[in-house]
């Protein structure tokens, strides 16, 4: 754990644009400390609270403290994106070591912000929603069609703050400890970790759901709601829709063994 601990410690600038999402490597020995993986939060605070209380409680009972892996998406559908973010850029007040990777929703927000008029589609992805929890109504703004909205880069500056903006801009997009490979959406079936596209890391589904990873690696992703945790061929999908069901799924691996608080 102390090579996660250093990598999170260390300073990182805001990358220059473009650039790719880091990709963060701890090697291939099986970890000797557990990890906590927390699902797609989609702007519920009231849920993602009571997950890293959860994982607190196991860690008081187990005594084995261990990093907390959330994979991405904590915009957009729910009241609180604003707070959420607020929460996951700050230390954590409960000592958690958390790592927070790149969702598709949150690569569109940050995308946005930069370019709104590039992105006006992810206002239909419940961006509305996200800008609602800054202050910003997007209707009273008076949105108009592409390239006559100069005054809108202005008021996203305005609203939201720099730190806000410096979390989304340095998401990784993925953390592999041992032969667990966290992601929010999956991989490619078959091809080299190298040669993965961040389009793939963010939004894949098919042919990832029905196939795997098809590599050694047991995949933990989110991106794909169902009722339930997710189970399929050398993957773990715990997307199970907390905006639509109150549910946010926390994973926990620990010596190889994977259970669910």
């Amino acid at each position: 754990m102390r090579k996660l601990i250093t990598w999170l410690s260390r300073p990182r600038p805001a990358p220059a644009q473009p650039s790719l999402r880091r990709r963060i490597d701890l090697g291939d020995n099986l970890p000797g400390y557990p990890i906590y993986a927390i699902g797609d939060v989609h702007g519920c605070m009231d849920q993602l609270k009571r997950a890293e209380e959860k994982i607190v409680t196991d860690i008081e009972v187990s005594g084995q403290p261990g990093p907390v892996v959330l994979l991405g998406d904590y915009i957009d559908r729910g009241a609180a994106s604003s707070q959420v973010i607020e929460h996951l850029s700050k230390p954590s007040e409960l000592g958690l070591k958390r790592v927070a990777l790149c969702g598709n929703h949150d690569e569109l927000f940050s995308k946005f912000i930069a370019q709104p008029d590039g992105h006006l589609e992810w206002l239909a992805l419940g961006g509305e929603q996200t800008l609602m929890s800054y202050g910003i109504d997007i209707h009273h703004v008076g949105l108009r069609q592409r390239g006559r909205n100069t005054k809108l880069r202005d008021i996203l500056v305005e609203a939201i703050p720099a730190s806000h903006r410096l979390f989304l801009d340095n998401l990784p997009i993925s953390l592999k400890i041992g032969q667990y490979l966290f992601v929010h959406a999956g991989i490619r079936p078959g091809i080299a970790l190298e040669r993965q596209t961040e389009e793939d890391m963010m939004w894949i589904r098919e042919p990832f759901l029905a196939e795997g990873p098809k590599l050694p690696l047991m995949v933990i992703h989110g991106h794909s709601p169902k009722p339930a945790p997710d189970l399929g061929p050398g993957r773990i999908g715990i997307d199970t829709g907390a905006f639509y069901t109150g549910k946010l799924t926390v994973l926990k691996i620990d010596g190889g063994q994977t259970r669910f608080l």
